[in-house]
């Protein structure tokens, strides 16, 4: 497996990482077919896979349902294998999302992750936007709540999982990493996906397969033939189907370094 840097913090990623909403949640999705919540020895059985064949990025997050109770009773005997990324700002609760940006939400948000996720330390904790960027960044106590638990140690970096180029690019200002949705129907990021590059800021992409409406293969290689792009995230019930991308990954990376020479 080839890692790569996340931005100037001390992570390496590995190119696919493992996007953990299908196993907490299956109930306001937007992706185009229904799933039903595998049970606990499926979903122990492929976070166990996912480790063995090298992902070591697993981002989950308080709206996902049960998703981080299930990562942390499942596989918190191997805490050090793997970069966890989590998330605050919103909550899913009986079949509801809420948003709570305030200074003390936020903080009991990453206690409870903490617990839920049986760790001392978050690798990575994003702002989970509902959409309005600029203010969340500029109206709420958020990122001061970040700053503050990655200056105590319980989180390693901080950043921003939002909607628009102008709340990614306002978030440069302190994020250690970027959360952005990049795919052949949406480059609406990609000189913000330049200017992190640039700046040391380590970027993640989220919906680079459109959630499952674009070819795998096509779609990985596009993504991850930007040099600024760290990983990308997908979400998969199914080990072979992840293994897939892992190859169309290490395609993008000689298609790569074929372009250096």
């Amino acid at each position: 497996m080839h890692y790569r840097e996340l931005g100037t913090t001390d992570l390496l990623v590995s190119p696919i990482g493992f996007g953990a909403f299908k196993i907490g949640r299956n109930q306001k999705i937007k992706y185009p077919t229904h799933y039903d919540l595998p049970s606990d020895s499926e979903v122990e059985t492929l976070l166990n896979q996912i480790l063995d064949m090298g992902i070591n990025l697993i981002d989950t997050a308080p709206a996902y349902g049960i998703s981080e109770e299930r990562i942390g009773r499942l596989i918190a005997s191997r805490r050090s294998e793997f970069v966890l990324c989590t998330k605050v700002g919103e909550n899913f609760e009986d079949g509801v999302s809420n948003y709570d940006f305030s200074a003390s939400a936020c903080r009991a948000s990453i206690e409870r992750s903490l617990q839920r996720l049986r760790t001392d330390v978050l690798d990575i904790v994003l702002i989970h936007s509902n959409g309005d960027d600029e203010h969340i960044l500029a109206q709420t106590d958020v990122v001061p709540v970040l700053q503050e638990f990655r200056v105590h140690g319980e989180i390693r970096a901080i950043g921003f999982s939002g909607k628009t180029p102008a709340g990614a690019e306002l978030a440069m200002n302190w994020a250690d990493v970027l959360m952005v949705e990049y795919n052949t129907n949406d480059t609406s990021h990609a000189d913000i996906i330049a200017q992190a590059n640039d700046r040391g800021v380590g970027v993640l992409v989220k919906k680079g397969l459109a959630a499952g409406y674009l070819p795998a293969e096509e779609a990985i290689r596009f993504v991850l033939g930007n040099t600024g792009v760290s990983s990308l995230v997908l979400g998969s019930l199914n080990a072979n189907h992840l293994q897939e991308n892992l190859r169309a990954a290490e395609l993008a990376r000689k298609d790569v370094n074929g372009c250096r020479h």
